[in-house]
């Protein structure tokens, strides 16, 4: 694969034999008529960002990614627990690469789960996400002049905004790429 092809974020490459994410690319040239991509690379295993030039002459190679849906099962001692929708086998990831993506996990939510040198490395989640909500503060009459939101803890116990209608109980959608109410289901 040709550098320049690097300028798609979201392609995916081997490094070091670990597989990066493109999340950021520019292409520029200097003076002398040589060109570069700078990048910042996600690691897909790890979390870890990174910035790395290319001269437009290097070559890399694309990560081989498998994708198969799972269903999400339970998070026991830093580990998650999946279960292949294909052969009902269960396996785990561990925790710290899917810190961001945590509060969005519900026992039996559907994911894809991303495979490199057969080895599961991520998930990624649905767009959005249905959770109900297990704490709110109640509505006090006036509150919707000064302050139409409020805080919400979530079955993940995840706590987000939400406007000031949503009651505990309630089953609302989120944002799984930025954590933000979409609406009450």
């Amino acid at each position: 694969m040709q550098v320049n092809d690097l300028k798609k974020t979201g392609i995916v490459i081997a490094l070091n034999n670990e597989p990066y994410q493109v999340i950021f690319s520019q292409h520029s040239k200097t003076a002398r008529g040589q060109s570069f991509v700078r990048t910042k690379l996600k690691n897909l295993a790890t979390g870890q960002v990174l910035e790395k030039t290319f001269n437009a002459s290097d070559k890399v190679e694309e990560a081989n990614i498998e994708k198969i849906k799972a269903n999400f099962l339970y998070i026991e001692e830093e580990k998650a627990f999946f279960m292949n929708n294909q052969n009902y086998d269960q396996f785990f990831l561990p925790l710290k690469p899917l810190i961001d993506k945590k509060k969005f996990l519900r026992e039996g939510l559907e994911v894809d789960i991303l495979f490199f040198n057969k080895t599961p490395i991520n998930v990624d989640l649905p767009k959005k996400v249905d959770l109900k909500v297990i704490e709110a503060p109640p509505s006090v009459r006036g509150d919707s002049a000064t302050t139409p939101t409020k805080t919400v803890v979530l079955e993940t116990k995840a706590k987000i905004t939400v406007p000031i209608f949503v009651k505990k109980d309630d089953l609302i959608r989120v944002n799984t790429d930025t954590g933000e109410y979409v609406e009450r289901v």
